[in-house]
């Protein structure tokens, strides 16, 4: 065998072999690497690899995790929870029994989140709607009405807040039960007595006895209902100051009536009842900024009502939630 030859034909492999692992090589770094990187697949497994390292690096403990990490913010939040109800710190074996029952709930969300259990869950639904529609309220809560706000609420609400109104007045008392079918026809008599002795005459000795006041110092409305009924209050209240009238009914007999003050109801001023204007301010805001987030929200959505059976009457849709 010559010996030369073979070295000749092993260097020519060996060349050969070269050139093509070369060309293989360079064609990979060119053209097959270009295209496996083009590749849309490619991209979702690398940023799947690179979210699944970051959950992992941040602990690993999102809803799929079967990792549990208990962080010193919570563990926290656990103790001034225990401390606001019992108005002490817990011991260490609270604490312990605390973080205990923190996993439990924690493992038993998960759980049934994985089996489905949060599904088609009234109470749950209607949690989370809570849960969003607070940030809403956060959102309006932080930012306090101004004066200007303020005042032009109350005056698009002239009736709100109101004073009460006030009466002062003084009265004579007709019995029904000693005067019978008589009431009337006397009533009338006393009344015309009344009026000819002007708003000065001494009621001391006409009329029935009562333990009801003769003369009631101005006072809110709702203290004369509360002695002489609604009723008889709301017909008061109606009545001009400095005549002799009647006779009014309330629901221990008839009364001949002066009404010496009568104080309308009227808007009290805004530093008396900041607190309440407010209050209906960031209420009115909150509606309307839960409006203005339902009608975002609805534009991302088709809904189809279904109509029921004609048998069974056709439920129209409400106005406005469907598109």
């Amino acid at each position: 065998m010559d010996v030369p030859n073979l070295v000749h034909t092993d260097t020519l492999m060996e060349s050969t072999a070269g050139g093509f692992a070369h060309a293989i090589r360079r064609r990979f770094s060119g053209t097959f690497l270009k295209s496996v990187l083009r590749e849309p697949l490619v991209h979702f497994l690398v940023l799947g690899a690179l979210l699944f390292l970051f959950f992992q690096w941040r602990g690993g403990s999102g809803p799929g995790s079967n990792r549990i990490v208990i962080t010193h913010a919570q563990i926290e939040q656990l103790a001034v929870g225990f401390t606001r109800t019992w108005q002490r710190p817990p011991t260490e074996q609270e604490l312990k029994g605390l973080i205990d029952e923190y996993v439990k709930d924690e493992i038993a969300t998960r759980e049934a989140v994985a089996m489905g259990l949060d599904r088609d869950d009234v109470i749950i639904r209607r949690r989370l709607r809570q849960k969003l529609e607070f940030i809403v309220e956060d959102t309006v809560a932080s930012v306090p009405p101004s004066d200007a706000e303020l005042t032009a609420w109350m005056a698009k609400h002239p009736t709100a807040f109101q004073s009460e109104p006030k009466l002062a007045f003084r009265q004579v008392y007709l019995n029904p039960e000693r005067h019978g079918s008589a009431l009337h026809a006397d009533a009338e008599r006393l009344l015309a007595r009344l009026q000819a002795g002007g708003s000065k005459i001494s009621t001391e000795h006409l009329g029935d006895t009562t333990m009801l006041p003769a003369e009631q110092p101005l006072a809110p409305l709702f203290d004369t209902a509360r002695s002489f009924g609604d009723d008889f209050a709301n017909e008061l209240a109606k009545l001009q100051p400095g005549q002799w009238v009647g006779p009014l009914e309330s629901p221990f007999g008839m009364h001949l009536v002066l009404v010496s003050e009568n104080v309308p109801a009227s808007q009290q001023p805004l530093a008396v009842v900041r607190p309440q204007v407010e209050r209906e301010v960031l209420l009115e805001r909150k509606r309307k900024e839960l409006q203005n987030l339902y009608d975002r929200l609805l534009e991302k959505y088709t809904v189809k009502v279904e109509q029921m059976p004609a048998e069974q009457g056709a439920v129209a849709p409400t106005a406005g939630a469907t598109k």
